[in-house]
């Protein structure tokens, strides 16, 4: 279908809905993770959280990495997160933040934030509006039925679409359609209570509304929920295609698993028991993963802090911090965070598999400013993709993710048109590189991104390069290589 197509709310119409163009040669967005919790900013930091659920799976929520789960940690009265409140804030109420993080707005200025973004090269920037807390960065006009004031005052939504949108990147918003504390408070220690907590009731009604209020507001790139969905499937579908005949180059995550009966057998304590039990076993054998479960539509998949092993031929989107959270842990050590290294082999390693690497920042909320940190790493990947950048944008996936030179160096490659891109990892001594399996058109000329053409010679199925010096320091580099045929 054509982006002027009108979509119907049935599985046969939506599904002609394709990845827009510009998603898929985006290649790079930014996460912000931003919210009432940023202002404690704690969690534990030992482990990721595959390590941690495997390992305690019984438990694993109320010692979660991410600091965007501090409400329901301090829950847990033994929890490090819950010991960190006590000796820090005394008996303070979690939703007394609101007023510490509505304060930070005075530092807060949107078009740094957005200025900074492009520089690190990123197409597109989703902004979570509310999470699981059930805040809302934006002055919703829904009556919450409890809290009447669980809304930012100032239009934070708003204000960074336009930002963004200014320095020429799209803006995508993340909604906790399927948890929200504020509706359901029950703590939850594992992955059939978080399943089990979705709110019922008044909360159906006003995240449809919500989310259509976001779209009328925002008209956002990108719809990204997170967890599940509290309707049934027939609202949802209404929802999806009202969203792409406002949005025409609009897409929908995967985490839209709808209410059904999976949900309410959850609720029947016998069944959850058993669902836990293959559930831990599952995990402690390492069957799940954290990509989320197949849904009956959605554009992108959307695995968490975890890397497809090769070329996938659907659209996927690898999201992840820069530590071990999402939102922002002032207890993160140097080591806790990406190396320059792991950061752009990371992003090499996504696309090279036909994905998008949305890559988490988590501001703090006492002053609404990006860590140190983090901007050290947003300049990593501007520095090398100003340089490589030809070889990650717009491109697609070669006939395989990638290899390694006959030196054992690895490589991942991507294609653009008739070009092939062959980005090898790491600096070297030597001033030559053998590429395995990768023939260059006869007479063409293969450059060096960044530094200029190079001499070559095509010996069998390999292809050779000669540098005129060796490789700088650098994660990464980029030959462009012309394909035969082309």
């Amino acid at each position: 279908m054509t982006a002027t197509a009108t979509f119907d709310p049935t599985l046969e119409s939506l599904r002609t809905h394709s990845i827009p163009a510009w998603y898929d040669d985006a290649k790079l967005g930014i996460f912000i993770h931003w919210s009432l919790s940023s202002v404690p900013g704690f969690a534990t930091r030992d482990r990721e959280i595959g390590e941690l659920m495997r390992e305690c799976y019984d438990d694993f929520l109320p010692l979660s990495p991410y600091t965007e789960w501090y409400e329901n940690a301090i829950k847990f009265r033994d929890s490090p997160s819950a010991r960190h409140h006590r000796e820090t804030y005394g008996d303070r109420p979690y939703a007394a933040f609101q007023a510490d993080w509505e304060a930070g707005l005075e530092h807060w200025r949107p078009e740094e934030w957005a200025a900074r973004f492009a520089r690190a090269g990123a197409r597109y920037v989703v902004l979570v509006t509310k999470h699981h807390d059930g805040y809302c960065l934006w002055p919703s006009k829904l009556a919450h039925p409890t809290r009447p004031s669980w809304h930012c005052p100032r239009d934070v939504v708003g204000e960074l679409a336009a930002a963004v949108r200014a320095e020429g990147m799209r803006f995508g918003i993340y909604y906790s359609g399927g948890i929200d504390w504020s509706f359901n408070p029950t703590p939850v220690r594992n992955l059939i209570d978080f399943m089990a907590s979705m709110p019922r009731g008044a909360y159906t009604a006003y995240a449809e509304a919500q989310v259509r209020e976001l779209i009328e507001r925002v008209a956002p790139d990108i719809l990204w929920n997170d967890i599940c969905w509290p309707t049934r499937p027939a609202p949802l579908y209404r929802l999806f295609a009202d969203y792409y005949n406002s949005v025409p180059e609009g897409l929908v995550n995967d985490r839209w698993l709808a209410d059904g009966p999976l949900f309410s057998a959850l609720r029947f304590p016998p069944l959850a028991a058993l669902a836990n039990v293959l559930l831990r076993r599952s995990v402690r054998r390492g069957e799940t993963s954290s990509t989320p479960p197949r849904v009956p539509h959605c554009d992108v998949q959307t695995p968490e802090y975890e890397v497809f092993p090769d070329i996938r031929k659907r659209k996927w989107e690898c999201v992840r911090g820069m530590d071990k959270s999402f939102g922002f842990n002032r207890m993160s050590r140097d080591e806790d965070f990406l190396t320059q290294r792991e950061l752009i082999e990371s992003l090499v390693d996504i696309v090279s598999k036909n994905g998008n690497l949305l890559l988490n920042v988590g501001p703090r909320g006492e002053d609404a400013t990006i860590p140190d940190p983090q901007l050290q790493r947003l300049e990593w990947l501007g520095q090398w993709l100003d340089s490589n950048g030809e070889a990650i944008y717009g491109t697609r996936p070669w006939t395989r993710a990638g290899g390694e030179t006959t030196d054992g160096r690895s490589l991942r490659f991507t294609r653009k048109a008739d070009r092939l891109y062959a980005i090898v990892f790491g600096s070297a001594e030597a001033n030559e590189l053998t590429l395995r399996g990768v023939c260059a058109r006869p007479s063409s000329e293969v450059t060096l991104l960044g530094r200029g053409p190079v001499r070559w010679e095509q010996r069998g199925e390999d292809l050779r390069v000669t540098l005129d010096a060796p490789l700088p320091e650098s994660p990464a580099h980029a030959l462009r290589i012309p394909l035969p045929g082309g």
